[in-house]
C-alpha cells in the first residue's frame, strides 16, 4: 500500500501543483476539497499526468466543524498511517460573516478548521510524518485579541487583510506549539510561506485593490512558484528532522523574537482547544 498524504484545498492554484508533486512521488493522495464536483476534473488530470491512479477526492468544509470531524472519521476508520498532512486551503473574505459554529469565516477556514483536522488525524501519524501549514508574510501584521479573534477576526472595525494576517499569525504560533508537543513522536511541523501568489484568492472590489494590484503585480509568484516551498517541506530529505520552522523560497527563515516568545501562544492553544472540544470525539455523528 502506498504512503498516504492528505492535502486541503487540493484543487486550487497551489494545491494542484502540490497534489501533482505528491502523486508523482508515489503517494496515495486524498484531495480534501470544498466542492468535490469541481475537484473531480482536477483529480483526473493529476492521475493522468502522474500515472498514479490512487488519487481520491473527499469532501471537506473547513467552515463547518462537523464536516471536519466527518472527514477525519472516515480517514481514521480506514486506519492507514498518514505520512503527510498539507494544510493548504485558505480564504480571504470580503466582509465579516459567521459560520454555523459561530466563528468568523476566514478564521474558521484558515486556522480553526485546520487545527481540528490536525488534532483528529494525529493518532494516525508517527515517526517521519510531516505536517505543513501554508502561512504568509502577512503574519507580521497579525494581532490576536481574545476572544474577538475567533468570532470577529479582530477587535475593532473589520478589515479583511488584517483578519487574514491574524489567521496566518495564529497558524505560525500553532506550528511552533504543535512542533514542541509532537517532537518526541518524531512528527515534524513546519510553516511554508509561498510569497504573494496569483491564486485568485485576492479579488478586486474597490479602487485601492486595483492600485495594490498594479504595484505588486511584478512581484507576484505563479501558483507553481508559490507551491515550491510547501513541496520542499513535504518531500525533501534536506528537511528531515527539522521542526517548528518557517520556510520561504525553500529555505528556513528566522522568526523575530516577538514570534518566538509570543505572549499569546499558550492562550491561543487553550482557547482553540476549548472551541473544538465538542468535535474531538470521533464516535459521535
Amino acid at each position: 500500500m502506498r504512503n498516504l498524504a492528505i492535502i486541503t484545498g487540493a484543487d486550487g492554484g497551489m494545491g494542484t501543483h502540490q497534489t501533482l508533486a505528491l502523486a508523482k512521488a508515489g503517494f496515495r493522495v486524498i484531495m480534501a476539497c470544498y466542492d468535490i464536483k469541481a475537484a473531480e476534473p482536477v483529480r483526473q488530470r493529476i492521475a493522468s499526468e502522474s500515472g498514479n491512479e490512487e488519487v481520491e477526492v473527499m469532501s471537506l468544509n473547513l467552515a463547518d466543524m462537523s464536516s471536519v470531524r466527518n472527514f477525519a472519521q472516515e480517514v481514521v476508520r480506514r486506519g492507514q498511517r498518514v505520512e503527510i498532512l498539507m494544510c493548504n486551503a485558505g480564504c480571504l473574505e470580503t466582509h465579516c460573516h459567521s459560520t454555523t459554529d459561530g466563528l468568523e469565516w476566514t478564521v474558521s477556514v484558515n486556522y480553526v478548521g485546520h487545527y481540528l483536522l490536525t488534532r483528529l488525524l494525529l493518532p494516525l501519524m508517527g515517526k517521519g510524518s510531516r505536517i505543513v501549514c501554508m502561512s504568509s508574510c502577512s503574519y507580521l501584521i497579525g494581532k490576536l485579541d481574545m476572544p474577538d479573534f475567533f468570532h470577529y477576526g479582530r477587535r475593532g472595525r473589520w478589515q479583511r487583510f488584517m483578519v487574514y494576517g491574524n489567521t496566518k499569525l495564529a497558524l505560525v504560533l500553532f506550528v511552533r506549539r504543535l512542533a514542541e508537543l509532537v517532537k518526541e513522536q518524531g512528527i515534524t511541523v513546519n510553516a511554508a510561506d509561498p510569497g504573494i501568489v496569483d491564486t485568485g484568492i485576492i479579488r478586486l472590489h474597490n479602487w485601492v485593490d486595483y492600485l495594490t494590484d498594479l504595484i505588486y503585480r511584478p512581484l507576484i509568484n505563479t501558483p507553481a512558484e508559490g507551491a515550491a516551498t510547501a513541496i520542499h517541506l513535504m518531500l525533501s530529505h534536506d528537511v528531515e528532522g527539522i521542526t517548528g520552522g518557517y520556510f520561504k523560497n525553500c529555505r528556513q527563515t528566522a522568526l523575530s523574537k516577538r514570534i518566538v516568545a509570543h505572549p499569546m501562544t499558550l492562550r491561543l492553544w487553550e482557547e482553540t482547544e476549548r472551541i473544538v472540544t465538542p468535535w474531538l470525539d470521533l464516535t459521535k455523528h
